[in-house]
């Protein structure tokens, strides 16, 4: 079985119930937890390229140094604010106060940002073209809004604050190391490690090429060669299946171009994108509990990541199309999330819980799960990203990247469609003229045909309600789950229809139980 991507930094969830503040406004406009700042972001931790737009754990991380530096300035700032006498009263300290309280507006590159703050308040769009930049000059325009009064300020020996917060209490904590011990050197997520920086210059050069240039990526932070090396192993156990979907898919559409048309349905606008995203929140009875982040610059469709303690959901609105953008929620809400939250109140809720019940990597079931929600109530759910997925990856751990990008033309036409697919497959590497593969990506389509192959005998919902764990641990662990409270989406509640669906890809794919036991 693939091992599960382990990220390095602990997930902190947010203190309070996010439920009764709304994000998504008919206004369209965007409300933050008080607790956090996104003032403290440093620049790319919210430009998650490179995610394979699915798990929770796929967190961008701060450098050790980044977090250093954000405590030199909170100290030199406190410092600065010692034996000051307040001079004046204390409704003129607060008004002066509020208007100190405005929160820095992330501006990110070609995208829509929706930050939480304690105020209803803003909505930002920008064409820019730097990376994340933050800015105190941001116009906003709006309703005017009524602030609750502040608490009285206290005059404490020498200090005068005008914030003073109760001492937090300890919160439930999701944590996911690469390396078993937690030392204190520098570390950083993979998928922002494997992350290219120079990935607009070298395609350049490689469609100039005629697409004969192997590209020569650089990182900021060059992976350890063995956890590069742990994430190269790569398996054929379903290529065949992954050959034959595709196959089929061709033979009905066509192209994969045609195929896309046919059954995604037109690009949307983010107008449209927001009213979609309102409806299936309130549908699932989330609204106000995440961020959203609208962009053009993301790698895969979408991803649900932990952003400095807020669930974030980014969406490329390059590929949201109409009929396959409520699979995309039910994948990245409906599962990653869900089972995100339900996680937190499990006795296996950090890695010394999970080391204490034994559980099994919760991937390739997470992704499965998910990528089966993804196409779960299509006309024809064909499982095509999956399996065009696992092959690239086993093909890119044989050949170069000129090679690969040759080869899997046969299944994809469009030149910017397969050199994503290729990058996402060579990600990690340097010279991409030699054979080598990230091998993360064949977890969608081993974890379907899994889940597929013990549909009968799995109970998808508590599945769900357990949190981020393998169906071969659910029988084991549901004596000692806490079930209270726990959140199951909504196409998870008519058992019978969902079964029925599921069905439904078996016949469309042409799997068969028997060719599954097999595998399997």
């Amino acid at each position: 079985m693939l091992e599960s991507i382990r990220v390095t930094e602990k997930l902190h969830w947010p203190e309070q119930e996010l439920a009764k503040k709304s994000i998504l406004k008919a206004e369209e406009s965007l409300i933050i937890d008080s607790k956090r700042s996104v003032s403290h972001l440093p620049p790319g931790i919210l430009k998650d390229i490179f995610t394979t737009g699915t798990s929770s754990y796929n967190v961008l991380l701060q450098s050790k140094e980044e977090k250093r530096h954000h405590s030199q300035k909170q100290s030199s700032s406190t410092h600065s604010k010692r034996c000051r006498k307040p001079s004046k009263s204390p409704s003129s300290s607060r008004s002066k106060d509020l208007r100190k309280m405005k929160t820095p507006v992330p501006v990110m590159s070609s995208g829509s940002w929706y930050c939480l703050e304690r105020q209803p308040a803003i909505f930002v769009t920008t064409s820019v073209s730097n990376p994340v930049a933050f800015t105190h000059d941001i116009s906003v325009t709006g309703n005017s809004i009524v602030l609750p009064p502040k608490p009285k300020s206290k005059v404490k020996q020498c200090h005068f604050s005008t914030l003073l917060k109760p001492k937090p209490q300890p919160q439930p904590q999701l944590s996911r190391s690469f390396e078993k011990d937690d030392s204190s050197v520098k570390k950083v997520c993979i998928l922002t490690a494997i992350k290219p920086t120079n990935l607009e210059k070298e395609k350049l050069r490689f469609f100039k090429s005629d697409y004969t240039y192997n590209p020569q990526f650089e990182y900021a932070n060059p992976s350890l060669p063995s956890v590069l090396a742990k994430h190269s192993n790569v398996s054929d156990r379903f290529l065949k299946q992954s050959i034959n979907i595709m196959e089929l898919t061709l033979q009905k559409y066509g192209s994969y171009e045609k195929f896309e048309q046919a059954t995604g349905g037109s690009l949307l606008s983010r107008s449209r994108i927001w009213s979609h995203v309102r409806k299936y929140m309130s549908k699932e009875g989330c609204t106000g509990e995440i961020v959203v982040h609208l962009t053009e610059d993301l790698l895969s469709r979408a991803s649900m990541t932990v952003v400095n303690g807020c669930p974030t959901l980014t969406i490329n609105v390059s590929t949201a199309r109409e009929h396959w953008l409520e699979g995309m929620l039910r994948h990245e809400i409906g599962t990653h999330y869900f089972r995100g939250i339900n996680n937190l109140q499990q006795p296996w809720n950090s890695w010394t819980g999970r080391k204490k019940h034994e559980l099994k990597p919760n991937n390739p079931t997470e992704e499965g799960l998910a990528s089966i929600h993804s196409v779960l109530f299509r006309k024809d759910p064909f499982l095509w990203r999956a399996a065009l997925l696992y092959y690239t990856v086993y093909q890119a751990s044989q050949m170069s990247f000129c090679k690969l990008f040759e080869n899997i033309g046969k299944f994809v036409k469009d030149p910017n469609t397969r050199w994503d697919y290729c990058v996402r497959a060579k990600r990690g590497w340097t010279d991409t003229s030699q054979p080598g593969c990230f091998s993360k990506d064949q977890v969608y389509l081993d974890g379907i045909l899994r889940l597929l192959r013990h549909r009968d005998t799995i109970d998808f919902p508590l599945l769900t309600a357990l949190g981020k764990v393998s169906y071969e641990d659910v029988d084991r662990l549901k004596g000692l789950a806490v079930t209270e409270n726990t959140r199951v989406p909504h196409f998870l509640q008519d058992q019978e229809r969902y079964m029925e669906h599921l069905e439904r890809i078996m016949e469309v794919n042409e799997l068969t139980d028997r060719e599954l036991k097999d595998l399997i």
